[in-house]
């Protein structure tokens, strides 16, 4: 059974109605980002949070009443889409006012082009999404900490302590994206072969 992407009921409560288009790694990236969770969450105040599992976020979308037309329109593209690489190149953040620890994503030819033709395929579509950036203004990266309850000292240490470039950067290719929606505080998902 695939690991929850969120599982803490607070999170699951705040996605209500959301829908998300992620990739999953499952390799040495994966094992790269656990190993930093791992290591950062035992530092900070119990009930810090976090996602539950690795991912890269595509995209978001807010349309709890066309979920089948959204869901539609992401196979049309995943059908199209060939398998994505995915390369941590440093530990980073979001400084304030959002505070996340992140692992950033190279901008590999095959992230950026999936990126690119995601928003040429909603282009023609009227869905609400969510935290939307254009392509030059995108950090491809995986969230590994939510420190927006941190005061600004117990932040600033974080920030020092965590962020590293990679010499030796984890690389992994990912065959297939999930669908993932948010309904009645359960997350369901739907994977989606890549090409």
């Amino acid at each position: 059974m695939r690991r929850p992407f969120m599982n803490d009921p607070r999170q699951l409560a705040s996605l209500e109605g959301q829908q998300y288009l992620v990739l999953r790694p499952s390799g040495a990236v994966a094992a790269d980002y656990r190993a930093v969770q791992d290591a950062v969450l035992p530092t900070l105040p119990a009930g810090t949070k976090h996602p539950h599992t690795e991912h890269v976020t595509l995209r978001g979308f807010y349309e709890p009443d066309r979920l089948e037309d959204v869901r539609t329109v992401v196979r049309t593209w995943a059908a199209a889409q060939h398998p994505i690489e995915i390369t941590t190149e440093a530990i980073d953040t979001f400084p304030a006012p959002w505070q996340i620890v992140i692992a950033r994503l190279v901008r590999t030819a095959s992230l950026v082009s999936a990126y690119a033709t995601l928003t040429d395929t909603l282009a023609i579509t009227d869905f609400r999404r969510l935290d939307e950036r254009s392509l030059d203004d995108w950090t491809f990266h995986m969230s590994v900490v939510y420190g927006k309850a941190l005061d600004a000292d117990a932040w600033s240490a974080l920030e020092r302590s965590i962020t590293r470039e990679y010499a030796e950067r984890p690389t992994e290719i990912v065959s297939e994206a999930e669908f993932v929606w948010y309904s009645g505080g359960v997350e369901h998902h739907e994977v989606m072969p890549l090409g």
